[in-house]
């Protein structure tokens, strides 16, 4: 029996509901040719999220009307923002003006560290129905409410009629796209389907690209993660499902350690609340997306800095050690967002110490393009 694309497709479908993301037919939609966003999903997720508050309908209107409006045409830009959307909220303007502002979230983040609630100035603000302001003070606890899916052979018209693999939906938003080739077909490579995802729908498809937080590429064999604006060689394989194996997966068995690792509900939203970073000051369109790695490291060094922090612990965080080309300096950026954001450590001063000039140099732009993330 042959490993066709289709197979392959299936396969991963199978292990992706393994993991708790239901399987729904793109025919099955009740949606235009053209919209890519569930837009029933994402009424139903903040009616849900947010019924304690009060949220009406115009409120839920507002939200949805901010994304569309969002411009494709203006790909990378409006990517970004709607990341920083995802990832970080937003303040809602009530219709009733004598409300405060709610800090509204696309995704559910319950379970992950508690972060602290945004100051004035540092998420965006979407108005219900005018230009008043107030700040948000919503402390209201929640427990999951996300709608997780996984969508194959969705028929999108563009530029052209495109139809993805499979995409995978939190609350109604397209966040992650796959696109699979046949390791049996010479002519057809897990490149293809790089240039598929990064060039074809990025042309056609811009409406359903603008909402990418992650793209996965896979023969079956051969399995990769990365961003949409990312070349192909910064594309990388998620070798371990815990961070605590000793030996790292390839081949078939990577393909097992990334929809075990990367797609457990709460590893998958850690990495786009905080392991996605946008340069503020790149002249270039880049988007890095953290390596299996810089994830781990990161996460347990806060961790270990949380456990040893004075005064009940010694104020040893701990050493990391890195070898040479692994990111060093990004394991430190994804760190110090983690530790910038957390409720525990309430801001706290970093201190960045190099031997090198030429590290200060990479350090300090790097850090201040990324000053947005830290706020």
């Amino acid at each position: 029996m042959s490993f066709t694309e289709a197979r392959l497709e299936q396969a991963i479908i199978d292990l992706l509901a393994e993991q708790g993301y239901p399987h729904v037919l793109g025919s099955t939609l009740d949606r235009a040719p053209h919209e890519v966003l569930i837009k029933e999903d994402l009424r139903a997720y903040l009616n849900k999220r947010y019924q304690a508050d009060g949220i009406t309908e115009a409120e839920i209107d507002s939200v949805i009307n901010r994304l569309d409006r969002l411009s494709a045409a203006d790909l990378y830009d409006s990517n970004r923002s709607i990341h920083k959307l995802v990832a970080d909220g937003f303040l809602l303007k009530r219709e009733d003006r004598s409300k405060k502002d709610l800090y509204v979230q696309l995704i559910d983040y319950a379970g992950l560290p508690e972060q602290r609630l945004p100051e004035d100035g540092e998420v965006e603000s979407i108005d219900a129905n005018g230009p008043e302001y107030q700040v948000a003070n919503n402390t209201a606890a929640y427990g999951t409410a996300n709608i997780y899916k996984v969508v194959n052979q969705l028929e999108i018209e563009g530029k052209e009629l495109r139809i993805p693999d499979a995409i995978l939906y939190i609350n109604g938003l397209p966040l992650v796209v796959f696109e699979f080739k046949s390791a049996i077909r010479e002519e057809a490579t897990i490149h293809d389907a790089y240039v598929q995802l990064t060039t074809r729908y990025a042309r056609d498809i811009p409406e359903l690209m603008k909402y990418n937080a992650l793209c996965i590429i896979s023969d079956g064999v051969n399995s990769r993660m990365g961003s949409l604006f990312a070349p192909y060689e910064f594309y990388y394989t998620w070798r371990k499902v815990t961070g605590d194996e000793t030996i790292e997966k390839d081949g078939i068995s990577s393909l097992h350690t990334m929809i075990e690792g990367l797609f457990d509900h709460t590893r998958l939203r850690e990495v786009i609340r905080h392991f996605i970073y946008f340069p503020d000051t790149s002249k270039r369109q880049e988007k890095i997306v953290c390596r299996y790695p810089q994830f781990y490291a990161a996460n347990k060094l806060y961790q270990n800095i949380l456990r040893h922090r004075k005064p009940e612990g010694d104020g040893k965080g701990g050493t990391y050690f890195g070898a040479t080309g692994c990111g060093k300096s990004y394991t430190m950026m994804f760190l110090t967002r983690l530790l910038m954001k957390s409720v525990e450590f309430e801001s706290p001063t970093i201190v960045l110490i190099t031997d090198r000039t030429d590290l200060d140099d990479q350090l300090s732009g790097q850090f201040t393009g990324a000053n947005p993330d830290f706020s």
